[in-house]
């Protein structure tokens, strides 16, 4: 049985690139065992991951990497993949066996599934379509609502808690209403409204609106409920995030949010269904928003 060791020793967005690279590693290799490097952050969504068979934890502090080491230095790895660019991932893998240690090429310059297929070019192996359908091997419990509109309404949309040289997008309360009002106007359908760590204070204003509004909102989830929740709807609205991954996975209709002063298309080049939206005023994005339905 061929091993393959990927260092992946960042966020879940991040991995969800790598989940492709796994996907056709598993179909060229059917019978091979992937083990992840994972980060705090990513951790635990890549252990409920189904192709990847074992998943350790590097905590960035010099015994842990030590301890890394000692535990993975006597199995012999067909190859070693450097998917984060980290040099600390690059410097471990030094200290393991393997035949090949693959790091990323000018990953700032090149788009993240060029990459992937540079990767499988240098392994000998092929890509495959049908591994942008990497979460086809999850089983996903059903929404209760399962023709729902998903707004995934984080920290993004704040100024003052997002990055300030973007532009400001962020709502009046009414001016949000005013979008879900034209959302349900326009699809006849429920709307779910999720977040992330950080919940935004007009979000908790309109919990007391939920009933009237026809809304659900969903607050302290996980990611892999929020994974559930996306991979069920019909749309998804959001600033981009790991969720716009799973949306494109899934092959979902979404509308994306992004600042024009950053290049998205290196994410997101490989996206199936996929709207997009430069971020403005918030007026100007309701509107924009309610055509794209």
């Amino acid at each position: 049985m061929n091993k393959y060791l990927i260092f992946r020793t960042d966020r879940i967005g991040d991995f969800l690139v790598s989940a492709i690279l796994i996907k056709c590693i598993k179909i060229n290799d059917p019978s091979c065992e992937i083990t992840v490097i994972a980060s705090k952050n990513n951790y635990s969504y890549i252990n409920s991951f189904p192709l990847v068979d074992n998943v350790i934890e590097l905590k960035n502090n010099f015994f842990s990497k030590l301890k890394l080491i000692l535990k993975i230095k006597d199995i012999e790895f067909k190859k070693i993949i450097v998917h984060d660019g980290k040099k600390r991932s690059l410097l471990i893998s030094f200290f393991l066996k393997s035949n090949k240690i693959i790091k990323l090429k000018n990953p700032n310059k090149i788009n993240h599934i060029d990459i992937i297929k540079n990767i499988l070019s240098e392994m000998n192996f092929s890509f495959f379509d049908n591994a942008l359908d990497f979460l086809n091997e999850k089983k996903f419990k059903s929404i209760d609502e399962n023709d729902y509109i998903q707004f995934h309404f984080d920290e993004k949309w704040i100024h003052n808690d997002y990055i300030n040289r973007y532009v400001n997008i962020e709502p009046t309360k009414d001016e949000l209403i005013s979008l879900i009002q034209n959302i349900k106007k326009k699809t006849r359908k429920k709307i779910l409204i999720t977040t992330g760590k950080i919940i935004p204070k007009i979000l908790n204003e309109l919990i007391p609106e939920t009933g009237k509004l026809d809304i659900e909102i969903f607050k302290d989830i996980n990611f892999i409920k929020l994974e559930e929740i996306t991979s069920n709807a019909s749309i998804l609205i959001a600033c981009h995030g790991a969720i716009s991954h799973i949306a494109a996975a899934n092959n979902i209709k979404q509308i994306d949010i992004i600042d024009k002063s950053y290049n998205y298309t290196r994410w997101t080049k490989h996206f199936r269904n996929y709207n997009y939206l430069y971020r403005d005023t918030f007026i100007s994005l309701k509107n924009e928003i309610t055509k794209l339905l």
